[in-house]
Parts: structure tokens; C-alpha cells; sequence
């Protein structure tokens, strides 16, 4: 009996220690994991694409709303209006190298990826019974190809604003870019810059143009190919003009006063390795997917030389984006946080299984409580600035996050520009922000 326990405690350490490779993935794998609608859009009991959801019909629809947008719906405070589903295939750059290069990628015991040179990671459909099936789709999320190799994000408001009341208290007016040095697919150098010798993986790099007491501040943040070495960011405070390192516990604190964390933005900003993951399970949800330009758009930007307009907002407090929602394929990503002094108890990621980009949040404190709902809109790129058309990435084009304790949001309205034109190594470093703050 000894013998045959030792013998199960050995093969319960070998599943968690031996490197989990992907194996071989098929075309049929491809295929489902980029085009899932090619048999057929989702469809639910009762609901036709056109209908919107409101406090007279939401219990019918309880099933296709995640659990925050449920209670906004039921409680008045938003309606959800609807519209038919519509393909978002994301670059046949990024395809192709999932093709070239997925079979190679494994999952180590400390759950960094081996063998990972670009497109998604694990493109074959996650399995309930798979315990590391969470941990598959955040590296999908983690490597994805939300913002394509580089994208400025020009001009980028955030309103802070009562959801009790709709006043306006200040608005941030920034300038935000973000490069991959590594795993690029369509901007040359591919698929790395080879002159990389801190071997970072992604450059985040923001600077605040208004209100005047905040001009100048800047955010530069470091994430590395080594998911188990720390992110390095750095703050410049344009009222000291001074370089100041943030500490790691910086990163969960609110971000000049905004609603949000620097580890939100995105909806996760931080290492793989810092949170436990779990899959919670495939099923169809209602999400802000749809094309910018057929939207009811804002009178603002008033001077954007493309005559681009941000989307507009409505709901109560103007805390709630005026778009239209699809019903979509989406895997719940479940993460907890490792440290148990880290102020939320998990976060509830809704990602959209065609490309595998974050459509939803919603974070709960350590009590368990839901704390705050923070979606982000996808803009088709052919259907938005001209800029755009063809690259093949599902455009962030507006967010806002809704702290439901604090009865508090800030919307985030912005103009998505997937480019390198502006974006190369130099911009992404300390000696930056100090010419930029003179």
C-alpha cells in the first residue's frame, strides 16, 4: 500500500513539474480559435439582435449579461441596446505565426512559457477538466494582440464623474503609447528588436497634457520576457521635475486619483505569475463590440485633424458608454491574487474567445463583495479611423470603471491609432522622460 501511494504521489508531482508542451495543433484548431462563427453566430432563448435590455425584460437575458452589467440593468441604471454579432478576425500576420510556432510552446511548472515566439500560445479550445486551462488563456490574454506590435492612443481623456449626481469633477487629458519589443508580427524589426539588452517584452509610456497643475506627469513602465522578474515603472512628476521609481505596491494604488490601478489598466496589468488562474467556463455573453462609426458619437474632440468624435456616454451618472452590444463567444477567466495582503480578493475577466481580448472586468474585495465593473468597447478597425482599416487588431475605443462602493466612475473616451510611426525604443526610457518634462 506504501509502495503504490509513493508511486501516486510521484505521478501527482510529475503532472505539475514536467513542462506542459501544446502538441500538435491542426488547422481545424486554427480555425476554431480565430473564426469560431464560421458555422453560425450564437444565438439564446428569445433574444433577436435589435432588442434592448432594460429593467422590464433583463431577468429574461440574466444568462447573456455578466453579473455587474445584470445589476446596472436591473437597478435602472443603464439600457443595453443590441445588435447582430459580426466577425472580428484579428491579422493573418498574427495567425500565421500561431500556425508556425504554437505546437512548440510549453508550460512550465512556475508558469512561465518555454518555446513562445508570437501569435497565441494555446490556440486549442480550453477544457473544463483541464486544471491548467486558466493559466492557458491568460498567457492567450497576456500575449494577445490587443494594441498589434505598437499603438498611440491620442487624444485620451479621463472624466472623473458622481454617479449619484452626473458632476463632472476633472477631466486628465493624456497621451498614451505601447510597443512590444518582442513577438511583433507586423512592424519591422520582426519578430524582435534585436538590441534589447534588459530583454523587455512590452513598453507602456503615458504623459498628461491637461489640467495644468498635472502637465507633464509621465508613466513608463517595463514589462519583461522573464514573467518572474518584476515589472520596473517609473512616475514624473511635472510640478517636482523629478524621476521617481515606483515601488511594487504602487501599482494597486489609484492612479492620480482616478478610479483606476495601474495593475487595471487593460484589465490586467501585471505579471502572470503574480495571480492563481482558473477557467471558469465557456459560454455567450452580451459585449460593447461593434463599429465606431456607426455609433452616436460626442461633439468631442472638437479639433481632431481626422474629424474623428469620441463615442458618447449615457446612463446614470454619464457613466455607461452609448454603443451597441453583441452576443459573443467568451471564455471567464478567474484570477486571485497570490499575495493575501493584495486589496482584491479576484478579478473576473470576460474574454472574447475570437480574440482573446478583455471585454469585461469585474473585481471583488477581499470580503467578496463586488467592488468595481470595468468594460472595455472593441471598435472593428475597418469601421473606424481610416488609419486603422486592415490591421486586423479589435481597437480599444472607450472604457470606464465603476466603482460601485464609492458611487464613483471614470470614463475613459479615446482615439486608437495602431502605428509605429511614433513608437521605437527610445521613447520608452528613463533619459525620455526628462527631455520630455524640460
Amino acid at each position: 500500500m506504501k509502495l503504490l501511494l509513493s508511486f501516486a504521489l510521484i505521478a501527482v508531482i510529475m503532472v505539475y513539474v514536467t513542462p506542459v508542451t501544446a502538441g500538435p495543433v491542426s488547422e481545424d484548431d486554427i480555425q476554431n480559435s480565430f473564426y469560431p462563427y464560421k458555422s453560425g453566430f450564437p444565438s439564446f432563448g428569445g433574444y433577436e439582435p435589435g432588442v434592448v435590455v432594460n429593467q422590464g425584460n433583463v431577468e429574461q437575458f440574466k444568462d447573456v449579461l455578466d453579473k455587474a452589467l445584470y445589476r446596472f440593468v436591473k437597478d435602472g441604471w443603464v439600457e443595453i441596446k443590441t445588435a447582430p454579432t459580426t466577425d472580428f478576425p484579428l491579422s493573418e500576420n498574427y495567425i500565421q505565426a500561431t500556425r508556425d510556432n504554437a505546437a512548440g510552446v510549453s508550460l512550465n511548472e512556475n508558469g512561465t512559457l518555454d518555446g513562445y515566439v508570437a501569435g497565441r500560445a494555446f490556440p486549442i479550445e480550453p477544457d473544463i477538466s483541464d486544471p491548467l486551462a486558466g493559466q492557458k488563456l491568460v498567457w492567450n490574454y497576456q500575449y494577445g494582440f490587443n494594441s498589434g506590435d505598437s499603438e498611440t492612443i491620442f487624444p485620451f481623456w479621463w472624466t472623473f464623474r458622481n454617479i449619484k449626481t452626473g458632476k463632472v469633477e476633472r477631466v486628465l487629458k493624456f497621451e498614451w503609447h505601447f510597443m512590444n519589443y518582442s513577438h511583433r508580427v507586423s512592424f519591422d524589426p520582426t519578430p524582435k528588436f534585436e538590441k534589447n539588452p534588459s530583454k523587455i517584452y512590452r513598453g507602456i509610456y503615458s504623459i498628461v497634457t491637461e489640467p495644468f497643475d498635472l502637465a507633464n506627469t509621465q508613466l513608463l513602465i517595463h514589462r519583461y520576457e522573464d514573467d518572474t522578474k518584476r515589472d520596473d515603472a517609473w512616475l514624473y512628476l511635472g510640478f517636482q521635475r523629478r524621476v521617481r521609481r515606483l515601488a511594487t505596491g504602487n501599482i494597486t494604488d489609484a492612479f492620480l486619483g482616478t478610479d483606476l490601478m495601474i495593475e487595471d489598466f487593460e484589465g490586467y496589468n501585471g505579471r502572470v505569475t503574480d495571480y492563481n488562474w482558473e477557467y471558469g467556463g465557456t459560454r455567450d455573453l452580451l459585449l460593447p463590440f461593434y463599429y465606431h462609426n456607426d455609433m452616436e458619437l460626442a461633439t468631442e474632440p472638437a479639433n481632431d485633424p481626422d474629424g474623428y468624435r469620441f463615442v458618447q456616454v449615457h446612463g446614470k451618472g454619464n457613466c455607461f458608454p452609448n454603443v451597441t452590444y453583441q452576443l459573443r463567444k467568451t471564455y471567464t477567466l478567474i484570477g486571485t491574487p497570490k499575495d493575501t495582503n493584495h486589496p482584491i480578493g479576484k478579478r473576473v475577466i470576460n474574454l472574447d474567445a475570437q480574440t482573446s481580448t478583455m471585454a469585461s472586468l469585474i473585481t471583488y474585495d477581499r470580503k467578496g463583495d463586488l467592488w468595481k465593473w470595468f468594460p472595455i468597447g472593441k471598435a472593428h478597425p475597418d469601421h473606424h479611423d481610416p488609419k486603422n482599416k486592415g490591421s486586423g487588431v479589435a481597437l480599444d475605443d472607450y472604457a470606464v470603471l465603476i466603482d460601485v462602493q464609492a458611487d464613483h466612475c471614470t470614463t475613459l473616451q479615446f482615439k486608437s491609432i495602431i502605428s509605429d510611426e511614433d513608437n521605437q525604443p527610445n521613447l520608452f526610457t528613463v533619459q525620455n522622460l526628462r527631455k520630455a518634462g524640460k
